[in-house]
């Protein structure tokens, strides 16, 4: 025969050796949940194996992932208070500029910390906007996310992570960051985040769920592949540092088209829903959980992510110290 693929597939050294995709500890992005309070640690239903922290127990988990080896973390806010402006999002003394704080106090630049900025957590109707009636008003919003931005990097956030899907946003959040002295401060863009059926453990997670109609004027309709494209290179074109796909597993063929048409490293998020069908379809001995989660994860950088929020990511560290998948 002329060719024999089958070599290179003999034993595992070979196998090892000739693998196209490799994975490493230093791409994994752990997603955690902040609430307000003190000596609060509590377990999310929908997410097994993860919880809610008051800034005081947040530092605990934190040491569980560097044991990791894993030092980025992605920081979400779980206010006391809503109202519909949102502005417990801005306030300088609101639950992720705390967490912020607590985390520098005892980690200092051990850790890297990136910083959701929205609105959907903090407003009383769940948008992630300034409402003009029943209808998100995105000019107004910018101001209100540049503000949080803004905040977030006062506290020490390492990169902030726009989440809102509003146009020009990018543009807006780099220019008013840049002008409180704050040009090192990067931005990674949920530049391709789809309307999605996936999101709804983080929903019960951290109640951000529309009190009424949903989302779908704003984040992206699940038909569209080409406008992935199109949305990355425009958040590229104002200035994010790097761009993510959100959903992931079903959306692999566009993290393929963001990969090869973007400049920027290229981040996906394997969302809450994901995670949950994995763990719950492994519960029911239905699948062995350990063995998709390495596969799946596999799919999506040999899809083209460079970077990869996870809810498995201490899970992942392990695979990949083990040499499962690397």
């Amino acid at each position: 025969m002329k060719n024999r693929p089958r070599r290179l597939r003999a034993n595992e050294n070979i196998r090892r050796l000739s693998r196209e995709t490799r994975l490493s500890v230093d791409s994994l992005i752990a997603p955690l949940f902040l609430i307000e309070g003190e000596n609060i640690k509590n377990e999310i239903s929908s997410l097994e194996g993860h919880f809610q922290f008051s800034p005081d127990r947040v530092c605990e988990e934190i040491e569980n992932l560097l044991s990791k080896g894993i030092n980025k973390i992605l920081l979400f806010g779980i206010p006391k208070e809503k109202d519909c402006g949102g502005t417990g999002s801005y306030d300088d003394n609101g639950i992720i500029q705390q967490g912020i704080l607590e985390i520098r106090k005892t980690f200092g630049d051990e850790i890297y910390i990136i910083t959701d900025v929205c609105m959907c957590e903090y407003t009383s109707h769940g948008h992630c906007g300034i409402l003009d009636g029943e209808t998100v008003d995105n000019d107004k919003t910018l101001e209100i996310l540049a503000k949080i931005a803004v905040s977030h990097a006062k506290a020490g956030s390492d990169m902030i992570a726009p989440s809102d899907m509003m146009d020009g946003r990018i543009k807006y959040i780099r220019k008013q960051l840049d002008k409180n002295d704050f040009k090192d401060t990067a931005i990674l863009s949920y530049a391709v985040k789809y309307s999605s059926a996936f999101y709804g453990p983080f929903r019960d997670a951290v109640g951000s769920a529309p009190s009424f109609g949903d989302r779908k004027t704003y984040q992206m309709d699940y038909h569209n592949r080409k406008e992935g494209v199109k949305e990355a290179l425009i958040d590229q074109d104002e200035s994010a540092d790097m761009i993510m796909v959100k959903p992931a597993l079903s959306y692999l063929d566009v993290i393929s088209d963001v990969a090869k048409n973007s400049l920027v490293p290229v981040v996906a998020y394997s969302v809450s829903g994901e995670y949950a069908m994995i763990k719950s379809a492994g519960k029911l001995n239905i699948v062995d959980e350990y063995s998709i989660m390495c596969e799946t994860a596999v799919s999506i950088y040999r899809a083209g992510a460079d970077i990869l929020i996870t809810y498995f990511a201490k899970e992942l560290a392990d695979a990949i110290k083990k040499g499962d998948i690397g």
